[in-house]
């Protein structure tokens, strides 16, 4: 017996979840198949757990310090079980908000592992759907016109080096830790890294950053970098760029973490209590039935044409299966941009410069379009105007006066290429800047929007006017 739908989504992601409700919005009856939790890694194990264990990290810090604001309160306890306890139910409460929309939307979730068959009793074309289930009953069969996967990623580990999850961890099972360690290497100075060490500082531990590129946040611009490097630096996180870790040489001796680090071709000893690998993500593409298909991989990536469509056209893929920003707004918007191309509405294809970029640090960075290194990379005439938040008043009332919004434009035609902040709530502020880009605004359109006073997003304002050589707080 065989169910048909018009559409099955593979994955109940930020991608997938999304796309199946747009779906059931144009009046396609849909299904969409996860193993595991409605929400994906995102809401289970990403963004969502380790954002809230950031404003604890957060509060935490502001807490400590509150007699710089007139405040002052007892001894400041961080408690570790209570600071998980609040995390879970930030998740029980969205994870029950994606059920409800689902359910209010009329999309069918099947619980089981989906594979994707080949041309069957059931279809002449590959892309009926077996849904093993855990209790090992009889497989369940969905037959669709369409197909979508967004069966995301998971952490890739270094060659050579075990992942035992206690002593060396993923952030998976980093965010999972019930009490914390006196000192933690962090593998890996990307985005999550960055987060681990910001959060982990601000808990009190000892932290080092080690990063195979020659600076921090190797994606972002490099003025952000320095700063970022300037800023965690100041507060005593130790950071060694330039540098890889030698699986080899990782040993757990006496509950700690022993290992050696390649810095410039000499070999430097590290240890620590615990040590965290944050280098990278790999597609989860393996055992999903893609053989059964005509389906082409590139790097372990499903490839895919400007609408998401894969070799098989009545079959998509979207989010990190396909590689270019694993985040979870591009797989979400990408879900969209699939249904609509199969549902023949003609959406415009995803532009990469439009794709804000955040990291949840302390301070936050937000970013978009292109460094003023890749825009002059890319043959631009540029110019630059930069602003820093010191100038700002509600960045002094906050009391996070560092960092700095950048504004990378066409000489020419001063088209903005690119816009670049870490400050004080830069993942917010970052909005603007993509709006702006969307609407191709210029520098001088931007001045003439009114920011009010005092707000943090005067900083657009600034460096527009900065940009002319006219900035008016510096």
């Amino acid at each position: 017996m065989a169910d048909n739908y018009d559409l099955v989504v593979l994955g109940a992601g930020p991608g997938g979840y999304v796309a199946a409700i747009r779906a059931a919005q144009l009046g396609m009856k849909t299904a969409v198949v996860e193993k595991e939790k409605v929400g994906g890694v995102c809401l289970h194990k990403g963004c969502i757990p380790s954002k809230s264990l950031l404003r604890s990290a957060e509060l935490y810090h502001e807490m400590r310090k509150s007699e710089e604001y007139g405040i002052r309160v007892g001894d400041v306890r961080l408690e570790m079980n209570l600071v998980q306890a609040r995390k879970n139910r930030v998740k029980d409460q969205l994870q029950k908000g994606i059920k409800h929309l689902l359910k209010k939307n009329g999309v069918t979730v099947v619980k089981g592992t989906g594979r994707i068959l080949g041309p069957s009793i059931f279809s002449p074309m590959p892309g009926t759907i077996s849904v093993e289930k855990a209790d090992e009953s009889e497989a369940q069969m969905l037959v669709p016109e369409h197909v979508i996967i967004a069966t995301g990623s998971r952490p890739r580990s270094l060659p050579g080096l075990e992942v035992d999850g206690e002593h060396v961890m993923f952030s998976d099972h980093a965010l999972e830790m019930e009490s914390l360690p006196q000192s933690m290497v962090i593998v890996g100075g990307g985005v999550i890294g960055v987060e681990w060490a910001s959060m982990l500082n601000d808990f009190g531990v000892e932290v080092t950053v080690v990063e195979f590129a020659d600076r921090i946040l190797p994606f972002e611009d490099p003025d952000v970098s320095k700063e970022m490097t300037r800023l965690l630096k100041k507060r005593k996180v130790r950071i060694l760029t330039g540098s890889r870790v030698l699986p080899e040489s990782v040993q757990v001796e006496e509950g700690r973490v022993v290992l050696q680090v390649d810095k410039g071709g000499e070999k430097m000893p590290l240890e620590a209590e615990r040590m965290l690998v944050s280098v990278g993500r790999q597609p989860n593409t393996e055992d999903i039935g893609l053989q059964n298909t005509s389906i082409q991989l590139e790097k372990g990536l499903i490839r895919v044409n400007p609408f998401m469509q894969t070799a098989e056209s009545h079959i998509y893929a979207i989010g990190d299966v396909i590689g270019g920003y694993q985040l979870a707004h591009v797989a979400s918007h990408e879900g969209i941009l699939a249904v609509e191309h199969m549902a023949g509405n003609h959406p415009q294809p995803l532009e990469p410069t439009q794709v804000p970029r955040c990291t949840y640090s302390r301070p936050e960075v937000g970013s978009i379009g292109w460094s003023e290194e890749e825009a002059k990379e890319k043959g631009y005439d540029v110019k630059v105007g930069k602003f820093p938040f010191r100038g700002v008043g509600k960045s002094l009332v906050f009391g996070e006066s560092d960092g700095f919004i950048k504004l990378v434009a066409d000489k020419k035609t001063e088209d903005i290429l690119g816009v670049h902040i870490i400050g004080p709530h830069a993942t917010d502020l970052i909005s603007e800047a993509g709006l702006a880009k969307v609407l191709d605004a210029t520098p001088w359109e931007i001045t003439q929007v009114i920011h009010p006073h005092p707000t943090l997003s005067e900083a657009y304002g600034e460096v527009s006017m900065a940009f002319e050589g006219l900035p008016i707080h510096s």
